[in-house]
């Protein structure tokens, strides 16, 4: 005869699963999710929570298969919230859990996303042609033991065992410069790729620097040479020191020319009159405000391309 075994009603057993934890008001709340997809739930790749979540169901234990009592949920979340809201609040804030071999592989794509990122964004300065991924992950990789000692001399000064020498101006300037210590998971690819760059440009372990991006740039001819009003954005510090204050004064068209480093074309259309030419992503945001606040709606700036780079052969 056959012998049933008893199984409490709010056991559930699921396997080849990916936890969020989150820890609410004493008790440690748990959702299982299809492994992978949480990430791309966070960052917008996937939007369905059908193929996010294993089921819709919040547990003490995933791996007991012991899922919260609707009491535990209410004294946690409040009385009146409800399930798929608890669910979401969990899935956004909680921790995730994954093995070792999916955590390797997660951090092995974010450091390909990160790498092929920067890639694409940095260019030799003087030939203007990309670096292959290959020289920049290099590059990256130098700077990753270069930020693990500056944290380790930090660490050693806080604590007072760090030997005081005659440089402590240059390891001032050193310790405000930014640092590259390695990818981590916690973080977007692209958030990582900017600082990333941003470390790559102050240290010059290759030579590189911004791609550039290429604009089209028009205004109304009847206000070209109106002087500009507003102050300099564009490294006012540096072109003071170079002798070239006297562009804060200068005419609109005169201002609108200092922000584009090289021009490629310029010509005069009925009323309007439009430059095309190539300018440091710095300085965008600067020619940006700049037209805004110039030309009052009779200027415009467009991109024409992102990051403007030369191919290796």
């Amino acid at each position: 005869m056959p012998q049933n075994i008893n199984q409490p009603s709010n056991q559930i057993r699921l396997t080849n699963v990916s936890l969020v934890r989150l820890k609410k008001g004493k008790k440690r709340f748990e959702i299982a999710c299809y492994k992978n997809k949480v990430l791309e739930y966070r960052s917008g790749v996937e939007t369905d929570l059908d193929n996010v979540l294993q089921i819709p169901s919040v547990f003490l234990s995933v791996s007991k298969g012991q899922t919260a009592p609707s009491q535990d949920l209410a004294r946690a979340f409040g009385p009146k919230t409800a399930l798929n809201d608890i669910i979401m609040e969990i899935l956004n804030k909680g921790e995730m859990q994954v093995g070792e071999k999916e955590r390797h592989a997660q951090l092995e794509r974010v450091h390909n996303e990160v790498i092929d990122i920067v890639a694409g964004k940095l260019v030799d300065p003087k030939s203007k042609r990309v670096y292959t991924t290959g020289m920049i992950e290099k590059a990256l990789d130098q700077l990753s033991s270069h930020g693990g000692a500056a944290h380790r001399a930090d660490e050693g000064k806080a604590s007072g065992t760090a030997t005081p020498t005659n440089g402590e101006a240059s390891k001032e300037k050193a310790k405000e410069m930014p640092i590259w210590t390695g990818v981590v998971t916690t973080k977007s690819a692209k958030s990582q790729a900017l600082e990333a760059m941003k470390a790559l440009i102050a240290w010059q372990p290759i030579p590189v620097s911004r791609a550039r991006m290429r604009l089209r740039v028009t205004c109304a001819t009847n206000i070209l040479k109106q002087a500009a009003k507003g102050s300099v954005k564009k490294e006012a510090e540096e072109e003071d020191a170079n002798g070239e204050g006297e562009k804060s004064t200068g005419t609109i068209k005169d201002r609108i020319l200092s922000y584009v480093e090289q021009v490629e074309s310029q010509d005069t259309v009925g009323q309007e009159w439009e430059v095309i030419g190539f300018v440091e992503p710095g300085a965008f945001k600067g020619l940006g405000e700049f037209i805004n606040g110039e030309t009052k709606g009779r200027g415009r700036v467009e991109v024409l391309d992102m990051a403007v780079t030369h191919e290796g052969e």
